[in-house]
């Protein structure tokens, strides 16, 4: 079955990048079919979409995002990463990973737990 999982560090300092991978398992992340996103949620607040990376490896971001948010694939182990920089404590958040279906338009059937990054120096 399809699963995804995050993984990375739960305390950043606040200036330095924030770093995490998302690990698919049960689909590859260059089938067609689907691209792949980050969503954010930061406490007490709604979801904020980051970003996506496609199955060519075409990324977007979110506009108010986009000047520090990076995201990129290893298709050899079928991973896909965020990079967001210069981040501060308003960046603290859960950080999900999810699959969004092409056909769709936008939803996203699968995603991981979600992990906790707290920046904080």
């Amino acid at each position: 079955q399809v699963q995804l999982q995050e993984s990375g560090p739960g305390l950043v300092k606040p200036s330095q990048t924030l770093s995490l991978t998302c690990t698919v398992s049960g689909v590859s992340i260059t089938s067609t079919d689907y691209v792949w996103s980050w969503i954010r949620q930061p406490p007490g607040q709604g979801l904020e979409w980051m970003g996506v990376i496609g199955y060519d490896g075409t990324t977007y971001y979110s506009p108010s995002l986009k000047s520090r948010t990076s995201i990129s694939r290893d298709t050899s182990k079928n991973q896909f990463s965020l990079q967001l920089s210069s981040v501060t404590p308003e960046d603290t958040a859960v950080y999900y990973c999810a699959r969004v279906v092409v056909s769709t338009r936008g939803g996203m059937d699968y995603w991981g737990k979600g992990t906790l990054v707290t920046v904080s120096s």
